[in-house]
């Protein structure tokens, strides 16, 4: 069954609006500098206006005015001229304004029109593809999310601020953060060192931990979520997307890393009566706790936006944690890992950004990085996440497996947390304890 067609109207556009908008450039060659945050040339909905304006453009990359016989040249040189109306129109293009100063509000209307067509042009191709029986549901969601958020993106003008406006702002600020009397700008992740060194995790920034596997990633994430949803000052609350572990499995192991005690205990039930009273004290602490799991394995990018922005609002959640990015699904096959991790990495910053809260996700280092200290090098698909992330951080450690034949299990391993990437803060190394039967990080000098 074919898709409904509309063709009995004409897509939204101002030719009023497009011309004057090029009336204005062509009476001040200064006014492009207003016209470029707004517009481009596929915005026009004319195809002689949107010759006209790509001819100026190009002369302004070139650094020359566009006067009008300078713009009816170079429109003849590229064989536009006669689509662009002919030299007649682009001189008549004068006379639609009497100055430039209201290019601003023309090239607005230029603008919205533009973004109606392109909705429309988009919400066709829904449509299309809805009537298609052979197209996944999840397939379409995905793409539309894209191509709305992709044109949200794109379709901001570029702003500024000036020092008498930003001074003040920042003055305000920096009064609450003084008579706030907390210890850090940010969300604190409970190590000390590391905030001492971070100031703790900041609004809008994308952290990434890295670790090969069987290191404790999770351990790590899941000890920070603990710290920060259970502050006996202030508890935070915090949504924790498992992508590897069930909900279930990863709620035994904060329990018993909240009652100290031995996570193997569970699996040989060998739970003793003072280990249950242990227990049932740590579950009460917990489900007091602002913590927020969402269990799914192969979520998509498309879902886990949608759910943070729902955490985000109806719980106020301050930090969202992933574990991990690998394990991220994505409907679209033909991409290969390099892209997949890509868009990833920059819908999670952009995700960052929109919450404004910090998002923490983990990634497994490669191979390279297997009994050394890792580098920026060693992420998977590192360009990518490298260039998003605010702050990439790596664990490193003696695994339990890497310990010789006969050795007594050790009770803790001192561990570095290595800040490798801070774009607005010093880098560095801090160290913090592994309790393996726990399964639980914590600081130094909680056990020096």
């Amino acid at each position: 069954m074919a898709a409904p067609q509309n063709t009995d109207k004409i897509p939204p556009h101002n030719e009023d609006a497009e011309r004057a908008v090029l009336g204005a450039l062509l009476l001040d060659g200064n006014a492009i500098a207003l016209a470029i945050q707004y517009l481009d040339s596929d915005d026009f909905y004319s195809n002689a206006n949107r010759r006209v304006y790509k001819a100026i453009l190009d002369l302004f990359k070139e650094g020359i005015d566009a006067e009008i016989p300078i713009v009816v040249d170079t429109l003849a040189k590229t064989g536009a001229l006669d689509q662009a109306g002919g030299p007649a129109y682009v001189a008549d293009l004068t006379n639609v304004v009497p100055t430039s100063a209201n290019i601003e509000y023309y090239a607005r209307q230029v603008r919205d029109c533009s973004i109606k067509r392109r909705l429309l042009r988009i919400s066709g191709r829904i449509i299309e593809q809805a009537y298609d029986i052979g197209v996944e549901p999840r397939s379409i969601l995905e793409e539309a999310e894209k191509d709305i958020f992709d044109l949200a993106e794109n379709r901001h003008a570029l702003t500024f601020q000036s020092a008498q406006e930003l001074v003040p702002q920042t003055i305000e600020t920096l009064e609450k953060i003084y008579h706030s009397g907390e210890a850090y700008t940010g969300v604190p992740s409970g190590f000390e060192d590391l905030d001492g060194l971070t100031s703790g995790f900041q609004k809008s920034e994308l952290i990434i931990i890295g670790a090969r596997p069987s290191v404790g990633k999770t351990a790590l994430a899941l000890t920070m979520a603990a710290n920060m949803s259970m502050n006996r000052t202030r508890k935070i609350p915090v949504a924790f997307f498992t992508l590897e572990m069930s909900g279930m499995a990863l709620m035994q192991r904060l329990i018993a890393s909240e009652a100290r005690i031995d996570s193997n205990k569970f699996k040989n039930r060998k739970l003793k009566p003072s280990d249950f009273k242990s227990l049932m004290d740590a579950a009460g602490r917990i489900y007091e706790a602002p913590l927020y799991i969402f269990d799914m394995p192969n979520m998509p990018m498309l879902d886990i936006r949608a759910q943070a922005m729902r955490i985000k609002i109806q719980k106020k959640v301050e930090l969202i944690f992933i574990d991990y990015i690998g394990l991220i699904g994505s409907e679209n096959k033909t991409l290969k890992s390099w892209e997949r991790v890509g868009e990833i990495s920059q819908s999670l910053k952009s995700l960052a950004r929109e919450l404004e809260i910090p998002i923490v996700a983990l990634v497994q280092v490669n191979r390279d990085a297997e009994g050394t200290q890792p580098t920026l090098a060693n992420i998977r698909e590192s360009g990518s996440i490298e260039q998003d992330a605010d702050v990439v951080m790596f664990l490193h450690r003696e695994r339990e497996s890497d310990k010789k034949a006969g050795e007594e299990r050790p009770q803790e391993y001192k561990t570095e947390l290595i800040v490798a990437k801070q774009r607005n803060g010093p880098v560095g190394t801090v160290n913090i304890v592994f309790l393996p039967q726990y399964t639980r990080f914590e600081n130094m000098s909680q056990n020096s």
